[in-house]
């Protein structure tokens, strides 16, 4: 595909989301080649600014440098300079079908830990390195890789489908042990932040979307003993902050495991899925490093060996087909390995891909959409259909944002709860909000009972086995 069609796909994707964006948002738009440029202030999107910046993407051409170091850092300047930031949340989407010109600058060394990036490689051409290294550093973005430049507008709408439905901010997670009765080996939970000290492990998971759901992995060492008991054996607890930074604290719930001297372990089909799925992101991993360093047939080998694994695996319950995503995945990744050209190819940027989406336990666009659907939520769902019935008839407007949320589901009745925020304060534009209309806030008792089966889920996979 030259460039005049590839650069035409992305127009057409980013009508997409221009249009799927409401008067609640706003948008920027940078451009760089040589140097970076702001084509225009942040806008609030009304439907006059919609046709604007529509306007002024179609008449977007290609140049031959990438500059991302000056791309990234006018975006993240944009966020800073905000003059409004209460009950807002930023973030940067960076895209690029190819290598960042590094006399330039290195695009890897832009501070955007107070901000999420996520970053599309499109075409072929794009280099994965860059664009993977700049998502994982900020906070909570996600790597796609669109080999196919029709894509764009799908992988754009599921990016889109979970900024439009944040429904917390600041998620922590604490996990502590008790004095003489456990001992906190490990907590895994990806490449989120950690923080550690002699009682208890904190993750931080940032902003949540709704339907999203994090699953944690606690290794617990217990005492033995000699006879029965029942004692308590961790603590967990969560914090979050709502739209408008007032902090919200859960009241913690206690892991008790009953002790005896000769117990038996009953397997949790959800501890069993955690545990292959984290095999095989850590197989995938150990072959990554083996192909970079010229050992492809010996990658390949690592692959297969996983794969062959989950076919083994026997799970009553997997209702997000877990195990059967996870082998194709790896089937796809095996052969991307066949020769040292795939690999360079498509190999490299779509296990980057895969480690990316399952280390954030968050969806992110990589190959076939249609059949990769892990971390999806709802929304994302209902976007991809949009985004194809868009791809067919660019000029048919998608439904607004409004219109999706007239579909959803009906919320529960709002309940007083000392762990239920009020809704995220939005003000439509730049300047002080003078008689917003009424907008519906998104449901956070829908939020807190999810977050409440979440910590039930941990304690069964922190229970679920002893040492």
């Amino acid at each position: 595909m030259n460039e005049e069609d590839r650069i035409g796909k992305l127009k057409i994707a980013m009508r997409f989301l221009i249009q799927k964006l409401s008067p609640i948002d706003r948008l920027s738009v940078v451009t760089f080649s040589k140097e970076s440029t702001r084509l225009f202030r942040l806008r609030q999107m009304t439907h006059d600014s919609q046709l604007e910046i529509i306007e002024v993407v179609n008449g977007l051409t290609a140049h031959g440098s990438t500059n991302m170091f000056a791309g990234l850092t006018m975006g993240v300047k944009v966020l800073k300079d905000r003059r409004y930031i209460r009950g807002r949340l930023g973030a940067v989407i960076l895209m690029s079908d190819g290598d960042q010109t590094r006399r330039f600058g290195d695009a890897r060394k832009v501070p955007v830990d107070n901000f999420a990036v996520h970053t599309f490689g499109f075409g072929s051409d794009a280099k994965p390195e860059v664009l993977k290294e700049i998502a994982e550093k900020s906070n909570g973005g996600t790597f796609s890789n669109v080999p196919n430049v029709d894509d764009l507008t799908k992988a754009f709408s599921q990016c889109l489908g979970g900024l439009l439905t944040v429904v917390v901010k600041d998620l922590n997670l604490t996990v502590t042990q008790f004095k003489d009765e456990s001992t906190i080996k490990d907590v895994s939970a990806g490449n989120y932040p950690k923080t550690a000290n002699d009682t208890s492990v904190t993750v931080s998971f940032g902003e949540l979307y709704n339907s999203e759901v994090r699953l944690v992995m606690a290794y617990v060492s217990l005492p033995k003993v000699d006879e029965e008991k029942n004692p308590d054996v961790l603590e967990v607890a969560y914090k979050f902050s709502s739209g408008k930074g007032k902090q919200f604290d859960a009241p913690p719930v206690t892991a008790i495991v009953s002790r005896k001297e000769n117990a038996t372990v009953k397997e949790i089909p959800k501890l069993i899925l955690e545990e292959n799925r984290l095999m095989a992101l850590n197989s995938v991993k150990e072959a990554m490093v083996t192909a970079d360093g010229g050992e492809l047939e010996r990658a390949k080998n690592i692959v297969d060996e996983a794969k062959n694994k989950l076919e083994r695996v026997k799970v009553d319950d997997d209702p997000t087909e877990v195990i059967k995503t996870l082998i194709y995945q790896l089937q796809q990744l095996s052969d991307f390995m066949t020769t040292q050209d795939d690999y360079e190819k498509y190999g490299r940027p779509y296990g980057m891909a895969f480690e990316a989406s399952q280390n954030r336990q968050r969806y992110s666009a990589n190959g076939d959409m249609d059949k990769i659907r892990s971390f999806a939520t709802d929304r994302m769902n209902e976007y991809l259909e949009q985004a194809k019935k868009f791809d067919l008839s660019p000029d048919t407007p998608p439904p607004t944002e409004k219109e999706d949320r007239k579909k959803d589901p009906p919320k529960p009745p709002t309940v007083q709860s000392p762990i239920a925020p009020p809704p995220i304060d939005q003000p439509p534009t730049d300047q002080p909000p003078t008689d917003p209309a009424p907008i519906e806030p998104p449901s956070y008792m829908e939020f807190v009972n999810k977050v409440l089966k979440f910590l039930g889920d941990l304690l069964k996979l922190i229970t679920g086995r002893r040492t």
